[in-house]
């Protein structure tokens, strides 16, 4: 079952002008669906786009591989990380 065909609860209105209704109307009856259905579905594939960009960061095999290295085997703390850390803790109140 996807979204879209999940009991419908909330409800959003929207403004818009008669060219863009048309628009609409015209693109849902090439995918012989309704102009809610048409305007939803595309709007989740945005909302999932928009997500996804922010959300997740793709790097590259060289990049993977210095951060996966980091991880893996750290360097040593520096005196200025150290002091970071410990104004850190200050604030945090540890």
């Amino acid at each position: 079952m996807t979204q879209i065909d999940k009991v419908k609860r909330d409800r959003m209105h929207l403004r818009l002008d008669a060219r863009t209704k048309r628009k609409l109307e015209r693109a849902a009856a090439y995918e012989e669906t309704s102009v809610t259905d048409f305007v939803l579905a595309n709007a989740l594939i945005a909302a999932d786009r928009v997500i996804d960009s922010h959300e997740r960061i793709i790097l590259s095999t060289k990049d993977w591989e210095v951060f996966y290295d980091a991880l893996i085997d750290p360097p040593e703390p520096t005196d200025k990380l150290k002091e970071a850390a410990r104004r850190y803790r200050e604030r945090a109140g540890e």
